[in-house]
């Protein structure tokens, strides 16, 4: 049986060194990180990205982990604004370069994939004009991935333009359904806000996905909780995972835990080896996953 490869983020060790972050990681006995390009972890702005990029590449490769590559970081292009510029800004062009940036960073290292969020609509525009920026500004990061053969993942992000699944599968089959576009999925952001539990989104995004962040939270509230503190059945979504066939990166996103990084890291595998012992010795769901044949449209 096919098993996701189980990671931690890097926004969730902000206080160290990537490489000893790394190191932690792997140590912990995770396979893959989710590695956010920031300032202080692989700046994709920095003079010797090139030869910093070689480096990481050989680290991740001596401590045999995969790695997705995670476009979040909150003051990278604004030192003023969270998250800004993002694709539905007027002015996007910042954002699209740093995703053009990220796409090639992405293809040095091998990563799985490079995962981004739409953003949140400006004050004062309307939905029209936030889905026509949005598409416009797909336009080139999209032909990167073509030229360089690089995934993207989308991904639903509460308060965004884009914050249901359902809205990012529609904006797929808006632009032509890319081979190369498919679904990043944090399973927190289910409980928080989609109508329906984190093992049922997997279903619907089924063979799309490409990413999967963990999590847990809260209905209606969007902040990221360790295992056991929120409404998540993480059970449930490992073996919904394990019925779609998901081989992917599966990466704890813990952004605001960097303070006890490894203790976090720590207990969040903890956690995640339970759940998998329990999902071993529980009979798998043979029902058809809901949107098995999306991709096929």
């Amino acid at each position: 049986m096919t098993a996701p490869a189980l990671g931690y983020g890097t926004n969730g060790f902000a206080n160290h060194r990537l490489s000893d972050a790394l190191r932690v990681i792997a140590d912990l006995g995770y396979t893959a990180i989710g590695l956010t390009l920031d300032h202080h972890h692989l700046d994709p702005y920095g003079s010797d990205l090139a030869r910093e990029t070689e480096r990481l590449g050989a680290l991740l490769s001596s401590l045999g982990l995969r790695c997705v590559v995670e476009t979040g970081a909150r003051y990278l292009l604004d030192p003023y604004r969270k998250h800004h510029p993002t694709l539905v800004s007027e002015s996007a062009r910042p954002r699209i370069d740093f995703l053009l940036r990220a796409v090639r960073i992405a293809e040095s290292l091998g990563a799985d994939c490079v995962s981004f969020w739409s953003g949140a609509g400006e004050p004062g525009a309307v939905p029209r004009t936030n889905r026509r920026r949005l598409v416009e500004h797909l336009g080139p990061v999209l032909a990167e991935t073509q030229r360089r053969g690089v995934r993207l993942g989308l991904e639903p992000e509460p308060g965004m333009v884009v914050q249901h699944l359902d809205q990012a599968l529609d904006l797929r089959r808006e632009l032509g359904e890319p081979e190369l576009l498919g679904i990043t999925l944090d399973v927190g952001h289910c409980v928080a806000v989609e109508p329906v539990d984190a093992a049922a989104c997997v279903r619907r995004a089924g063979r799309l996905l490409v990413n999967v962040q963990l999590d847990d939270m809260l209905p209606g509230v969007h902040e990221h909780l360790e295992f056991g503190q929120g409404r998540l059945d993480l059970v449930a979504t490992l073996a919904a995972l394990d019925e779609i066939g998901y081989a992917g990166v599966a990466a704890v996103e813990l952004p605001r835990h960097s303070h006890a990084a490894p203790q976090t890291a720590q207990r969040a595998m903890a956690a995640l080896r339970q759940a998998r012992r329990t999902v071993s010795v529980q009979p798998v769901h043979t029902g058809a996953p809901l949107a098995s044949t999306i991709g096929d449209r």
